[in-house]
């Protein structure tokens, strides 16, 4: 019985959902970006069930966006979310300079992720992050990173603005903040890897999203 008052993380998705998820899976990635519908899951949901699955413990979400989901609901609050923009949800607790060193010890988290983040991380910055990752982890804790294929991502990021300018939505949160020339829509699996293990990780390993049929991955590095 804990004391803390952390609410429950959601259930993760039964085979049968995941099933269901792959034979939609084109549905999905033209209508459900983050609410789930229809009985489906949507990209969101997805990514967050995936790395959820992968946290060891006390989690360091970055780049959090909105309302601190993947902390707050898929890990029932077991972890702390940090972002440069002030998206609706958060306070200043989760905000960070973006040119600074994370505001945590060392050796502080378990697991540090970055949900479809990394690339939004200014090019001259992302080594520093990724070494600053490395430091807030735990001995054989490990690294989370979701990206997914070139083409799907510039496609995906193009069909949810478009969705935003039909419906009126604000699905698409590169546009609410502005993308910075420093930034990119993807990054390649090749670069990624490469980033880790300059920033200490080993024993690196992708990891695709079968019910994405394979066009997103998550990369899993270890802290030795």
């Amino acid at each position: 019985m804990t004391n803390d008052n952390r609410r429950l993380p959601l259930p993760r998705r039964s085979r049968a959902q995941k099933i269901l998820d792959f034979l939609t899976f084109p549905l999905r990635a033209l209508t459900l970006f983050e609410d789930d519908r229809w009985g489906l899951s949507s990209l969101r949901t997805e990514r967050f069930d995936y790395c959820a699955a992968e946290v060891r413990g006390r989690c360091l979400d970055v780049g959090c966006g909105r309302h601190n989901l993947f902390v707050e609901r898929f890990l029932g609050g077991a972890g702390r979310g940090i972002d440069v923009h002030p998206y609706e949800g958060l306070d200043a607790s989760h905000l960070i300079d973006p040119a600074g060193r994370f505001p945590f010890e060392d050796a502080s988290f378990d697991t540090v992720t970055f949900i479809a983040s990394l690339n939004h991380v200014p090019r001259p910055q992302r080594n520093l992050e990724l070494q600053e990752a490395f430091r807030c982890l735990k001995p054989g804790g490990n690294i989370l990173v979701t990206m997914g294929a070139p083409w799907a991502e510039i496609l995906v990021h193009r069909v949810v603005a478009a969705y935003d300018r039909l419906f009126g939505t604000h699905h698409d949160m590169d546009n609410e903040r502005g993308m910075e020339a420093e930034e990119d829509y993807y990054l390649t699996a090749a670069e990624i890897i490469e980033r880790l293990q300059a920033a200490g990780f080993r024993q690196i390993r992708r990891k695709r999203f079968w019910t994405q049929w394979g066009l997103n991955s998550l990369f899993i590095g270890w802290k030795p």
